[in-house]
């Protein structure tokens, strides 16, 4: 689909960019709410984005222009910035989550038993901790008491700014 669609001449910046948003973030998105965004997965996830759009806009890596000016010609937001916010929105459902229901109940566990060796892998509820701190400055236990209140959580996560970037 990729070459098909972003290679063609015929079809309009426009229509790529719709065909973009409707089936190819879909794809590549699928069940980020529930990712641990390392730094890794971070970089692999914006390589991935960047080519789409540099190719939509007809540049090569030779022409080696920023990823945030093609963004601004384009006019999407970045990928990275979807998936976070769609984190937070599902960290509003969890905390929202009368007692009974799994995924609340899962969240709020507090697992017991012997790791295995090494560093331990960074768990969601940390990774998103941390991503409410360093994204809207609120420590989790504050949020949990704001998730309460829709209005005011839809527009927490409608304000969130891009992260500064680094390319």
């Amino acid at each position: 689909m990729y070459r098909s669609v972003v290679v063609k001449k015929e079809l309009s910046r426009k229509a790529k960019l719709s065909i973009y948003q409707s089936i190819y973030d879909p794809t590549f998105t699928y069940g980020h709410e529930l990712w641990v965004m390392t730094k890794r997965v971070r970089s692999q996830i914006q390589a991935a984005e960047m080519s789409f759009h540099g190719r939509v806009a007809g540049r090569s890596l030779r022409d080696r222009v920023r990823s945030s000016v093609t963004r601004e010609e384009l006019g999407v937001e970045p990928l990275l910035l979807h998936i976070e916010r769609g984190q937070l929105r599902w960290l509003g459902h969890l905390f929202q989550m009368p007692p009974g229901h799994l995924p609340g109940e899962v969240f709020r566990a507090c697992p017991t038993g012997k790791r295995p060796r090494g560093r331990p892998r960074t768990r969601w509820r940390d990774y998103v901790s941390r991503l409410a701190w360093e994204r809207l400055g609120v420590p989790l236990e504050e949020l949990e008491e704001v998730s309460g209140e829709r209005e005011v959580w839809a527009s927490l996560l409608r304000l969130l700014p891009p992260r500064p970037s680094s390319g």
